[in-house]
C-alpha cells in the first residue's frame, strides 16, 4: 500500500503562530525559498510523546536561521510549545517533528530584503529511517561522486535546504545503484558523513569520527560522543583519510533520522555489526525514552 502524500493528510500544522488543518497550509509558487532555497530547518523526533533534546534543536534552528541572514519571527519558548502541543493536538506517541523558515514571496529575485519570514511546524508518525532488518545487518553504503563544501563557499554550520540538493543526489544515485545511501568526502577528499547522518568508526576498542569544520556537529553525534565516554571508550575526533578505511573494524551511523545504526560495507570496504555499535545503539535506544 502506498504512502500517504505529505500534502494530503489529516492532522494539524502549526504556521505563522496558528494550529491549521493539515491540506490548509500551503505557499505561494513564488515563494522566495523555493527557488533559492532560503530555508532553515530541524529534524526532531518524539518517544514517548515528548521530544529528544527539543531546546537544543531549537537553538540551532535560531542559528541556522541567523546564518542565513534573517530573525525567526517568533521566540524560541513560542516554537518549543508549538512542537509539544502538535505531538498532542495530532494523538502521536512516537513521531517525526519538522520545525521550518523561510523567506516568502514579496520579493523574486536574489535580492529578498523585504520578504516575510514564516514558520511552520509539521509532526508526524514515521517509523525508523532504515528498517530494523537493515540496521541489524548493517547498511550498505556507496560512495558519492558529490562532497561537502568548504566552508568559505557555503554556510556548512547552517542546517540550510540548499546544502540538502547533493544529499538528495548522492541518496538517489545509491539507491539506484542497491545501497541504502551513500558517504560523502569533503571538499580536501576526506570521509565527512552520509547523505543526512554523521559517522562513526572503531579501532581497536575507540571510536574514530571525523571533525566537524564543513559539516554539521549533529545532535545525535554529540549524544552518542558522550555516551561512548560514560562507557570508558576513548572518542578521537580528526581528519579521517578514505583509505583508513581498511583498518577500521565496525562502523555506523548517527542521526536524529537515523539514531545509532550499523554499516556493514562502505563502497569496497567491510564492517562488522560488532559489540561497541551495539553497545552504543542500544545505549541511544535507552536514553531517547528516558527524557
Amino acid at each position: 500500500m502506498a504512502a500517504l502524500p505529505y500534502d494530503d493528510r489529516d492532522g494539524w500544522i502549526w504556521m505563522d503562530g496558528q494550529y491549521l488543518p493539515w491540506r490548509d497550509c500551503n505557499v505561494h509558487i513564488l515563494t522566495h525559498a523555493l527557488h533559492y532555497a532560503g530555508a532553515a530547518f530541524e529534524g526532531q523526533r518524539a518517544y514517548s510523546g515528548r521530544i529528544f533534546k527539543l531546546e537544543e534543536h531549537t537553538d540551532r534552528l535560531f542559528r541556522s536561521a541567523n546564518i542565513l541572514g534573517y530573525e525567526v519571527p517568533f521566540s524560541k519558548q513560542e516554537i518549543n510549545d508549538a512542537c509539544n502541543e502538535l505531538v498532542v493536538k495530532n494523538g502521536f506517541v512516537d513521531a517525526y517533528c519538522r520545525p521550518l523558515v523561510w523567506r516568502g514571496s514579496e520579493m523574486m529575485g536574489v535580492s529578498a530584503q523585504q520578504n516575510t519570514i514564516h514558520a511552520a511546524i509539521a509532526v508526524w508518525e514515521w517509523p525508523s529511517y532504515f528498517s530494523p532488518e537493515a540496521r541489524l545487518r548493517g547498511l550498505r553504503l556507496d560512495i558519492s561522486k558529490w562532497r561537502r563544501p568548504a566552508p568559505d563557499t557555503a554556510p556548512t554550520d547552517a542546517k540550510a535546504s540548499g546544502l540538502y540538493m547533493i544529499c538528495t543526489m548522492s541518496k538517489h544515485s545509491a539507491e539506484a545503484r542497491g545501497f541504502d545511501d551513500a558517504l560523502m568526502y569533503d571538499y580536501r577528499g576526506q570521509i565527512s558523513e552520509a547523505t543526512g547522518a554523521n559517522i562513526f568508526f572503531v579501532q581497536n576498542g575507540e571510536l574514530h569520527t571525523p571533525t566537524p569544520d564543513c559539516f554539521l556537529d549533529g545532535i545525535t553525534r554529540r549524544t552518542v560522543i558522550d555516551l561512548a565516554r560514560k562507557r570508558g571508550i576513548k572518542v578521537i575526533e580528526r581528519a579521517i583519510m578514505p583509505e583508513e578505511m581498511t583498518g577500521f573494524e565496525q562502523a555506523f551511523l548517527t542521526g536524529t533520522a537515523a539514531e545509532v545504526t550499523p554499516l556493514s560495507e562502505i563502497g569496497p570496504y567491510r564492517f562488522e555489526v560488532g559489540e561497541i555499535t551495539k553497545a552504543l545503539m542500544y545505549d541511544y535506544d535507552e536514553i531517547v525514552r528516558d527524557v
